[in-house]
């Protein structure tokens, strides 16, 4: 499945306003929605450093608890109306009021892994 597939995938989700794909240093892949391009590339960078931000707390937890919790496998943050939930390379923004998060972790997994 191309980038492109897999993100008119995300963007059927329900409450799906934006999707995207980025590289582990912050750089935009491709994107779907109404982003402008600078927007997505900020998007990116957040996206990439949040990743590696919930990798340091998946494995200090880990360590520390002695609980499993590494390997990473996704995060979100919701705040007002929207969330965005990351898998992999892949991110979604979705509508807090329309979103499914176990839909979309399942489909942002499928997404990631394939």
């Amino acid at each position: 499945m191309s980038v492109s597939e897999k993100l008119d995938r995300l963007m059927k989700l329900k409450g799906a306003i934006a999707a995207g794909s980025f590289t582990a240093d912050g750089k935009v892949v491709d994107y779907k929605g109404p982003l402008s391009k600078e927007m997505a590339e900020m998007v990116a960078m957040m996206c990439a450093a949040n990743t590696l931000m919930a990798k340091m707390q998946a494995e200090g937890f880990t360590k520390f608890s002695g609980m499993k919790w590494s390997p990473l496998h996704g995060w979100a943050v919701a705040a007002g109306d929207y969330a965005v939930c990351v898998m992999g390379y892949y991110g979604v923004f979705v509508k807090l009021s329309e979103a499914d998060f176990n839909e979309i972790f399942k489909v942002l997994g499928e997404v990631a892994q394939s």
